[in-house]
Order: structure tokens, then C-alpha cells, then sequence
């Protein structure tokens, strides 16, 4: 179908347009965008090579790292650059493709993280058949219907938004292009984005944080009256803890940012929460799973020591 948009670019206030404030902002972000790629590359890396961590549990959290590195690549990159110019400008259709990305990427890890906790559920209730219902086929199966089901929801969204009339002004009031921002700028009807922002993504958000919930109700009840040895129900708790902690940082944002019945007119507050989950919680993940799980500990530590042995032979021989 022929685009009606007359808008051809749209310009992206970005975060603040005090120079000060910018040069701060663009070190701050860059340094938390570094460590999130480094973070979330090493837990991908000692997923990958460690035998000891080809578990189900270990599978989805590098699936979760590399949504983490991609989710933030999406925004963060465009936004450092923006604190370097005076005008950031972004064509239409790469604004199209940074949405699709953004709400790809987003679902695929809220979607991740209801089926992580789905395994948690089974491996600590359900010990003696868990490997059996968590199978690598399985795992796999899980993971492709995660991303699957983010990038039909993203393309959702995307195709409705390209397909409206953009007559202009084309000042997005925010640091990427996400929905809310964009529909203020439409010259269509916007009833069906918003239904389908307010409905089908409220489902996508609504329907793993319901799992996630009953997982853990069953797990804290299997916890405190089946489970009698003490050391095993520390240790069922520090990694429920730990993925506890994950999906409180992104849902909790996540739901008050888009369950909201309307597009609204609070610009800031939607860019300062948008902020918390697209640039700091793919920096904490890493660090919550790394810092409570002794595994995950043991298995960059080895790691290193593999790394620095294999420097130090090549030093030693020249090679």
C-alpha cells in the first residue's frame, strides 16, 4: 500500500538540551552501556563454554543476556549520539525499524522471563521429572516461541504505526521512537493503536508476570512445608531470589508505562521510566545473577584462569 505520510524525518527531542548536562549524561550512559555489553557478552561466553552450565536454567539466562545486549543496542547508541549534536534527526523508516526493535526485543524478554520461572517451578517442585519435562528440545522450542511471539507483536505495532497519516509537526518528545510519542504526532485515527497497545500488549506483559506469580506461589509453598533439608532451600532461594529481582526491574517500569488507558501528556516521566529498563537493568542483570549465583562465579573464574594460562603459554613460547 502506498505511504500517505507526508513526514519524510522526525527530529528526537532526546533527554535534555542543556550542553552541560548533555556532555554528563552522554559519559554516564556510555560507561553503563559498556558494561552492560561487557556483563551480558561474558555471561553469553561462559553459558556457551562451560559444560557445567548446559542446564535449562543457564540456557534461557544467556537467551536473556542477548536480548539485554540487542535491547539496549536498539536505543542507547541512538541516544549517545544525540547528546553530541544539536539536532538528531532520524528517517521515517528507521524510526519504524528502531520501534519494531525496541518492542521485539522488549516482549521477547518479558515472554522469557514467565517461562523462566516456569523452569524454576519445575526444577524445585518437580525435581525427579525435570529434566525429562525440561528437555533440550524443549528448552529450544521455548526459547524460538519467545522470540517468535515478540517479533509478531513488534511487527504488529510497526505495521500500524507506518501506516498512518504523519502530516507534521515531526518533534518525537523523546530519545528513540516508541508509540506513545509517535501517536501524538499522528494525523490519522489512532483507535486501533491504542487498542492494541492498551489490550494485546497489556496480554503480553500481563500473561508471564501471572505465570511468574503462580510459579513462585508454588514454589514458596513446596519451600516452607516439603522442603526439609535447609542447605537445599537456601540455595532454591538465592536463585529465585535472583530472578525475582530481574523481572521486578523490568516489570514493574514495563507495566506502569504501557497499561495506561491513554497516550497522555507526561513526556518526562515516560522517557525517565522508559530509561530504567532500555539502559539500567540490562547493566544489573548480569550483576544480580552473577553476584547471588556461586555458579555462575566459579564459571567466570575459570574462565579467567583458563584465559590467563593460554596468555601466558603464548608469552612464554612466542606464539
Amino acid at each position: 500500500m502506498r505511504n500517505q505520510t507526508e513526514v519524510t524525518e522526525f527530529i528526537l527531542m532526546g533527554l535534555s538540551n542543556i550542553w552541560e548536562l548533555r556532555s554528563v549524561l552522554f559519559a554516564i550512559f556510555l560507561v553503563l552501556y559498556l558494561i552492560s555489553l561487557a556483563g551480558n557478552g561474558a555471561i553469553v561466553a561462559v553459558a556457551v563454554a562451560e559444560p557445567q552450565l548446559h542446564t535449562p536454567m543457564y540456557f534461557f539466562l544467556g537467551n536473556l543476556s542477548c536480548l539485554d545486549i540487542f535491547y539496549s543496542t536498539v536505543t542507547v547508541p541512538k541516544m549517545l549520539a544525540g547528546f553530541l549534536s544539536d539536532l538528531q534527526t532520524i528517517s521515517f523508516s528507521a524510526c519504524m525499524t528502531q520501534l519494531h526493535f525496541f518492542h521485539f526485543l522488549g516482549s521477547s524478554e518479558v515472554l522469557l522471563l514467565g517461562v523462566m520461572a516456569y523452569d524454576r517451578y519445575v526444577a524445585i517442585c518437580n525435581p525427579l521429572r525435570y529434566t525429562i519435562i525440561m528437555r533440550k528440545q524443549i528448552c529450544v522450542l521455548l526459547a524460538a516461541a519467545t522470540w517468535a511471539t515478540g517479533f509478531f507483536h513488534a511487527l504488529m505495532h510497526a505495521v500500524a504505526m507506518a501506516r498512518l497519516p504523519f502530516c507534521g509537526p515531526n518533534h518525537v518528545e523523546h530519545f528513540f521512537c516508541d508509540i506513545k510519542p509517535l501517536l501524538k504526532l499522528a494525523c490519522g485515527n489512532t483507535h486501533l493503536n491504542l487498542m492494541l497497545l492498551n489490550t494485546v500488549t497489556s496480554c503480553i506483559a500481563m500473561g508471564p508476570f501471572i505465570i511468574t506469580l503462580l510459579s513462585y506461589f508454588y514454589i514458596i509453598t513446596f519451600l516452607f512445608f516439603k522442603m526439609k533439608s535447609q542447605s537445599s532451600r537456601q540455595k532454591a532461594f538465592s536463585t529465585c531470589v535472583s530472578h525475582l529481582l530481574v523481572v521486578a526491574l523490568l516489570y514493574v517500569p514495563v507495566l506502569f508505562n504501557y497499561m495506561l488507558p491513554s497516550v497522555g501528556n507526561a513526556s518526562q516521566r515516560d522517557m525517565m521510566v522508559t530509561l530504567i529498563y532500555s539502559a539500567v537493568t540490562p547493566v544489573l542483570n548480569p550483576l544480580i545473577y552473577t553476584l547471588r549465583n556461586q555458579e555462575v562465579k566459579n564459571a567466570l573464574q575459570n574462565s579467567k584462569n583458563v584465559l590467563q594460562k593460554s596468555l601466558g603459554r603464548k608469552i612464554f613460547t612466542g606464539h
